[in-house]
């Protein structure tokens, strides 16, 4: 039976070589050490997907060092932009990339093994915060149309629901989330909906399937559920998603951690539970 693997990383925010995101944190080591443990995983990807915030400022130079970063990586890489991003550098960065487009919105979908990838633009330029609106959601209920025979998976920045930690949902998508759930729930061959923005790993229910985020190969926005929290973020172990798609089976998301880590070892031993 085959699976289809779609590797899911998401707020790389890249800066140039030798600067730190925030004056704080050199992100450039973290996601080296996370293309490292996506090349360990036992079964290869198909392909892997990056929902937004790639770079820092979307400067040419912190393209450039993400290009670098990633080039290891042994699958095709899809790239979405978010509020950190500019839709232009990606393009000029990014020739080869050619589902970019060469204008307007990044929204794309490409075939990965026996699912389909559909990726919304949920950008709003010189904003943190996003939005969907009518335009990128009839070309996503056209596409959808086109792909009612397969599963979908649907990959987005700004994630479609409140996340109850204040700060992040004051930037979150502010416009278009309804929609897209009525959208969602129109069409039962979307199997997930998968975000980023918010550095963590998250789950909702949504438009009858499972909307999610992931988190950050680098830092982690704290978790902190009161509404007048402190914008912040912390050191927490940095990962990345892997979403698994059996033939003729149900899409199965697993959270991993990067790094490496003793192990892996036996549970038992000739048969034997190891005493």
């Amino acid at each position: 039976m085959t699976t289809t693997l779609l590797l899911q990383l998401s707020d790389t925010h890249i800066r140039e070589p030798g600067r730190q995101a925030y004056g704080r944190i050199n992100t450039a080591p973290y996601l080296a050490e996370a293309v490292a443990s996506i090349n360990r995983l036992p079964q290869a990807p198909d392909a892997a997907v990056i929902t937004g915030d790639l770079t820092d400022f979307g400067r040419p130079a912190e393209y450039e060092h993400l290009r670098e970063l990633l080039a290891p990586l042994r699958m095709p890489v899809y790239l979405l932009p978010g509020n950190h991003d500019s839709r232009e550098q990606m393009r000029a960065s990014f020739p080869q990339h050619t589902y970019l487009g060469t204008e307007g919105f990044i929204q794309f979908s490409v075939a990965v093994g026996g699912l389909q990838l559909i990726a919304l633009d949920t950008v709003v330029s010189g904003a943190s915060e996003g939005r969907l609106c009518p335009q990128r959601l009839q070309w996503l209920e056209t596409e959808l149309a086109r792909h009612t025979a397969r599963p979908v998976v649907i990959a987005m920045h700004h994630p479609p629901f409140r996340t109850l930690i204040g700060h992040m949902d004051d930037i979150g998508l502010l416009e278009g989330a309804d929609e897209l759930e009525a959208i969602v729930s129109r069409h039962p061959q979307v199997e997930r909906v998968i975000c980023g923005h918010l550095h963590r790993s998250i789950q909702v229910r949504f438009g009858g399937t499972i909307a999610a985020t992931v988190p950050s190969p680098a830092h982690q926005v704290r978790l902190d559920l009161a509404p007048d929290a402190a914008s912040a973020w912390m050191l927490e172990p940095p990962g990345f998603g892997l979403h698994a798609l059996p033939a003729g089976g149900r899409l199965v998301s697993h959270t991993a951690a990067s790094g490496s880590y003793a192990g892996p070892f036996p549970f038992h031993d000739g048969g034997q539970l190891i005493d």
